[in-house]
């Protein structure tokens, strides 16, 4: 898990003459930007008390921006992260693959895409402070804090556009390594349930099956590796990208997820910990793509951390002792 220390400072007046460049961009977007650590329920809040003007007047978060716009941004206390934490982390060890539009991570299990509900920062935050000359980084895709694996991040909105309309034809292949529990038969190689998102008393969401209000969701399944009945690690290839889509499939088809928190095997889970495991083993191995403009294959693959990795080493070599 990832935890940071901040100390709190303030910004000074901010007075912006908006150039061609940023003109037609949504001034919550240009704040975003322009600031890069200021968490987004700041910008949010400073936009709806009316303490960012334009022109001098008080303007909506959505608000269009154009050329020669005068922006106002008074003072404002916000949080910095102390002593460069963000340095500590070394990065830049977790990135596969990067060119002039595209970045490609391999993110760790216990860190959020972007921060909000709660958490101050993400890999969005964390890249803005490492890529303080780009001035576009865009998720292309997400992916839950607990999982880890391939994540796509745009630094333009030309690949950004281009990376969701393949997504829309369902042309970006995208595919999972999980440990699930028990043997995972053969024959069962797609679920095809619909899925509803639902949110609890306590603000938690939960995904459940539902065959009425449920959106329609797909997972093909394919088992790589037994450990005797006791687990199965299964490839698991997304058709749809719907919320928890692989963790529900796989508790509805009996073999719940390895220290999945929300729908996994508690007995389970505390047989596992003989193994070295106490995270969610849910991984994002494989993603492929053909790239806009090249036409050529984009394939890139992401290796399974230390944890998972010695987990599958212990499960191999017990395996002829394994017993549910």
């Amino acid at each position: 898990m990832f935890h940071f220390m901040k100390k709190q400072i303030y910004l000074k007046l901010h007075i912006i003459t908006i150039t061609k460049n940023n003109a037609l961009q949504r001034i919550d977007n240009f704040l975003f930007q322009y600031f890069k650590t200021v968490p987004k329920n700041m910008i949010y809040r400073i936009i709806r008390k009316g303490k960012v003007r334009i022109n001098k007047k008080r303007v909506k978060h959505n608000y269009k921006l154009q050329k020669n716009d005068i922006v106002r941004i008074p003072p404002v206390k916000i949080e910095k992260t102390r002593k460069n934490f963000f340095k500590k982390i070394s990065f830049h060890k977790f990135i596969l693959y990067e060119n002039k539009e595209l970045i490609v991570i391999n993110k760790p299990t216990g860190m959020a895409v972007h921060g909000g509900s709660g958490l101050k920062y993400g890999i969005i935050e964390m890249l803005k402070f490492y890529y303080k000359k780009t001035n576009f980084l865009k998720l292309v895709h997400r992916l839950d804090r607990d999982t880890s694996g391939i994540l796509l991040i745009a630094k333009k909105n030309s690949i950004l556009r281009k990376l969701h309309d393949l997504m829309q034809k369902k042309e970006i292949n995208k595919k999972y390594l999980a440990l699930v529990k028990g043997k995972w038969s053969s024959k069962i190689k797609n679920i095809t349930i619909p899925l509803f998102k639902k949110r609890l008393e306590n603000g938690k969401r939960i995904v459940q099956i539902n065959q009425k209000y449920g959106k329609y969701s797909k997972t093909l399944f394919k088992v790589k590796e037994n450990f005797s009945s006791f687990a199965t690690l299964v490839k698991a290839k997304l058709i749809t990208g719907r919320t928890h889509q692989i963790r529900v499939h796989a508790k509805y088809a009996g073999h719940p997820i390895a220290y999945d928190a929300l729908y996994g095997d508690k007995e389970f889970n505390l047989k596992l910990k003989n193994f070295g495991i106490d995270r969610l083993f849910l991984h994002a191995y494989s993603l492929s793509f053909q790239y806009p403009n090249t036409n050529e294959i984009f394939s890139i693959t992401a290796p399974l951390d230390k944890h998972l990795s010695q987990c599958l080493k212990k499960l191999r070599s017990n395996n002829n002792e394994l017993n549910v």
